[in-house]
């Protein structure tokens, strides 16, 4: 969950066909993203650090939030400070509020790409998924890409273990998806990639050699069982679900995308 509360600063990355000076503004927005959560992130963590006293006490399924560590913090926090822990569900509401918007973007993100790779051609029904709406809008990959959510959400619902599977499914695809043009970016086309605007100069492939392998490192963690004993019941089948897209993806890409994919469309100002 902490890797996943990560998720989304670069959402305006994924919103650049619809942004203005898009190899301008685009990183930006990211930057931006990134700095107003390094101060407002760092106040938090140092607060819930300096609370944190006793932690088999958080962990313990016998305590007032029945094992759920932030909460208990929040609530020990307030009943120290004032005799009473409500003021710690107005807290934890902040922080339901944030995961929601990780959410939102995930989503955002998802529906993008969707339509971009339905506008060249790559996924099944394209002529419906990269349609849009009055107000430009790719409407119907916005409403696919919620509608798979909810579906994926539904496997959580009364399982502890079954929505960390789904939260480490989610990060680990997307920041998957962000390694591998990265990787590529730093290897095959580290000689002939053209460079926009804003970039890093020769740091640039330090950096994209970082970010490959700190993906690499969380996709192992996440994959990793949430529960012992590892059972039926609290196998973490992350990995089976990525891999299967994996191969699923590999082999329609071996078999029959490479013979009639052109690559994406290009836009051309006159």
């Amino acid at each position: 969950m902490s890797q996943y509360t990560l998720t989304g600063y670069d959402a305006s990355a994924h919103m650049t066909e619809e942004t203005k000076d898009a190899d301008k503004n685009g990183p930006k927005g990211i930057i931006s993203a990134i700095g107003i959560s390094i101060i407002v992130g760092w106040a938090y963590i140092l607060g819930i650090t300096f609370a944190v006293t006793d932690i088999p006490a958080l962990l313990s399924t016998k305590n007032d939030a029945g094992g759920y560590a932030i909460a208990q913090v929040f609530y020990m926090a307030f009943k120290n400070r004032y005799g009473s822990g409500i003021g710690g569900i107005f807290c934890l509401g902040i922080v339901a509020v944030a995961v929601f918007f990780c959410g939102m973007s995930s989503v955002t993100s998802n529906s993008r790409m969707a339509y971009a790779f339905s506008r060249d051609g790559a996924m099944p029904f394209s002529s419906v998924w990269h349609k849009v709406n009055q107000q430009e809008v790719p409407i119907n990959a916005v409403w696919m890409s919620a509608f798979i959510s909810f579906c994926m959400a539904l496997t959580s619902l009364g399982s502890l273990v079954a929505f960390e599977a789904m939260v480490s499914i989610a990060t680990i695809g997307l920041y998957i998806a962000y390694a591998l043009p990265i990787f590529f970016r730093v290897t095959l086309a580290r000689k002939s990639f053209m460079p926009g605007p804003f970039n890093l100069g020769r740091y640039g492939v330090v950096v994209g050699w970082v970010a490959v392998l700190w993906v690499a490192t969380i996709s192992v963690l996440f994959s990793l069982p949430v529960s012992y004993p590892i059972s039926i019941t609290t196998l973490n089948y992350t990995p089976v679900a990525v891999g299967g897209l994996l191969i699923l993806v590999i082999g329609s890409w071996i078999f029959s995308a490479r013979h009639w994919f052109k690559g994406p469309v290009k836009n051309i100002d006159v």
